[in-house]
């Protein structure tokens, strides 16, 4: 199976067609709801509505000469609305259009990020079931721990793409907001209803209070959830990296049957997706640190957010885009190596089982420090030689005193270790 991502899907959204055509819909609607109120003649609206077109190169020409891109979309839509051309962009400024517009795009952007996240969980879901009783090692400081299974890494993750997809529902009925309020947020020339009206039209809420700008604080709230979403796939991309290491070999991302692995050495498979997800996020943690700069604006507004968010908005999207896809096609192919995760299971000689010890110990009256200090001696001996932790708790005289041969064979079932796995992928919904 090949990997797969569409740029076209998202990208669209941040072409400059498809601004330029927002910005003329709103337009018409801000000269629908004037002519609702009387404010300008109906036939002027019928002309302008049937006459105005956008012209993206001819756009371009006139901001070659203006430098204002807004100046230069509406100069370019007049050119063909004759004597009406009065009535257009009546009482707006230039952020009335853009930051309306980049609702609109970042509404539709979210849409698609939910639905790539929507798919990953699926994808995730069937894994962890598939693996749900699949026993490995849990690992802390990279270090043997306790048995779990591959499944509860999964389902893990399966839980934390689900808190992000909360977060970005909120993130996204945060940004859906419009404004029509003119230059200084003051309607001074607009009355609140035509902004009411373009609003409700274009499915956005009106903002409560602006200033020129939609306050940023909302943007930032946006790109910090892309990069929290983003900092969740590296987790799991790394966790993935640190299975595939030689000396682990667990689990592994897709390779393919042309791929190749590196220029000098035929029989490596890198796991080149997983890094590149974590070169990647660490671009969207970025674009969010720029967006909390770009809350901070002169008085009514500066234009200072503006370039910034011509490079994050596009970017962050695009790329959590393309991430989603490509943590998805790894989550649906990855090789998982059941065999290695039992054999890995016994690399630490039964170390792995060494809480039940304690606290069987505890059962028996022994204090809490004696019984640390007796079972830390036993697994010093298993680090310093080749015995098994259950030898060397049967050879000592006073763990002997406690724990009979029989009691010490029973802390070392795994099974002890997943009786649980059902509750816990039950109060996931798996």
């Amino acid at each position: 199976m090949i990997e797969r991502y569409t740029l076209p899907k998202m990208g669209r959204i941040w072409e400059d067609e498809n601004k330029f055509r927002q910005m003329l819909e709103v337009e018409l609607l801000v000269c629908e709801a004037l002519a609702r109120e009387g404010l300008i003649p109906k036939q002027a609206l019928l002309h302008i509505k049937q006459k105005a077109k956008v012209s993206p190169a001819r756009i371009q020409e006139i901001e070659n000469k203006t430098r204002h891109d807004i100046i230069a979309f509406v100069t370019q839509v007049c050119e063909n609305l004759g004597q009406y051309s009065r009535y257009f962009h009546f009482g707006l400024t230039s952020n009335d259009l853009l930051d309306t517009v980049l609702a609109l795009n970042l509404k539709e952007a979210a849409k698609i990020l939910a639905d790539d996240m929507k798919k990953l969980m699926v994808s995730c879901a069937k894994k962890a079931r598939e693996h749900k009783n699949t026993i490995c090692v849990g690992r802390t400081h990279g270090i043997h721990a306790e048995p779990i299974t591959f499944g509860l890494k999964l389902a893990l993750f399966y839980d934390e793409l689900k808190r992000g997809l909360q977060r970005l529902e909120r993130a996204q009925e945060a940004v859906s907001y419009g404004k029509i309020a003119g230059a200084v947020g003051a309607y001074t020339h607009l009355d609140p209803s035509i902004e009411q009206y373009v609003c409700k039209k274009l499915n956005l809420k009106p903002v409560s209070i602006s200033t020129q700008v939609v306050p940023r604080d909302r943007h930032a709230e946006f790109l910090g959830c892309l990069a929290l979403i983003a900092s969740s796939l590296e987790r799991f991309a790394l966790e993935i990296r640190h299975l595939q290491r030689t000396e682990v070999q667990e689990a592994l991302e897709p390779f393919t049957k042309t791929q190749k692995g590196s220029s000098a050495m035929p029989h490596k498979r890198n796991p080149i997706l997983c890094e590149r997800i974590c070169g990647l996020a660490r671009i969207l943690r970025a674009n969010a640190m720029a967006a909390l700069e770009n809350v901070a604006l002169w008085h009514e507004r500066d234009i200072s957010h503006s370039s910034v968010e011509r490079v994050i908005m596009p970017d962050s999207t695009i790329l959590l885009d393309y991430m989603l896809t490509k943590v998805d096609w790894i989550v649906e192919n990855m090789v998982v190596y059941k065999e290695k995760m039992r054999e890995n299971l016994e690399e630490s000689r039964g170390l792995i089982y060494s809480q039940r010890v304690l606290l069987a110990l505890m059962a028996k009256g022994v204090s809490r420090t004696d019984s640390y200090d007796l079972v830390q001696k036993c697994a010093s001996r298993v680090w310093e030689s080749n015995l098994h932790f259950k030898e060397a708790l049967a050879n000592d005289p006073r763990i002997k005193k406690y724990l009979n041969a029989k009691e010490i064979e029973s802390y070392f079932d795994h099974k002890f270790y997943l009786r649980n796995v059902d509750k816990i992928f039950k109060r996931v919904g798996l």
